[in-house]
C-alpha cells in the first residue's frame, strides 16, 4: 500500500511538471501560422552553437514579440528564474541575458554542459532554446520541458529584452 507522503510527493511532482511544461498540450485554430522553413531539423544530437534551426521549422525572424504577453507567458518560468540583476533563484537571474554568453551569470552554478556549451544567448539562439532545452544543452539541470507555442517563445524573449 502506498503512503501518503508517497502520493503527496507524486502529486507535487506532477504539479511542478505541468507548470514547467504550460500544463498540457495546446492547440489552436487560428488558421495558418507564421511562416515556416522548409522542413523542421532531424535530432541527431545537440544543435552547433550558432545553429538556431527549431524543431517546428518556425524561425523566430518570422514573428514579433509582445512584451505585455510575454510578461504573462513568463509567470511559469517564475517558479525558478527572475529578471532581477543578481537575483538567483533554482535557475539564473535571467536580467540582460539576451547577448550574454551561457553559463556565466555571476554567483549562479551551472552544469558543465551549460557553462561549455559555448552558447551566446542571442534571440534566436534563445528561441531554439526555450522550444526544447533538454535538445539545445543536453545534461542541464533546467527540468522545464519547452515551449512547443512558437509565438508564446517570442513573447517571452519580447519581455527578456525589455522586463520594466
Amino acid at each position: 500500500m502506498l503512503s501518503f507522503k508517497t502520493v503527496t510527493a507524486a502529486v507535487a511532482l506532477s504539479a511542478l511538471a505541468a507548470g514547467c511544461s504550460g500544463g498540457g498540450s495546446e492547440t489552436s485554430d487560428t488558421g495558418p501560422g507564421p511562416a515556416e522553413a522548409a522542413s523542421p531539423p532531424v535530432e541527431s544530437g545537440p544543435p552547433a552553437a550558432d545553429d538556431v534551426a527549431t524543431l517546428d521549422g518556425v524561425a523566430y525572424a518570422s514573428l514579433t514579440g509582445d512584451a505585455a504577453a510575454g510578461k504573462s507567458a513568463f509567470m511559469q518560468c517564475r517558479t525558478c528564474h527572475v529578471t532581477d540583476p543578481g537575483m538567483n533563484r533554482t535557475g539564473p537571474s535571467l536580467a540582460g541575458i539576451v547577448g550574454h554568453k551561457a553559463g556565466s551569470v555571476s554567483g549562479f552554478r551551472y552544469t558543465e554542459a551549460n557553462a561549455n556549451s559555448g552558447i551566446i544567448w542571442t534571440e534566436e539562439k534563445l528561441f531554439q532554446f526555450l522550444e526544447k532545452p533538454q535538445r539545445v544543452i543536453p545534461k542541464t539541470k533546467m527540468i522545464f520541458a519547452g515551449m512547443p507555442d512558437a509565438q508564446k517563445r517570442a513573447d517571452v524573449i519580447a519581455y527578456l529584452k525589455n522586463p520594466n
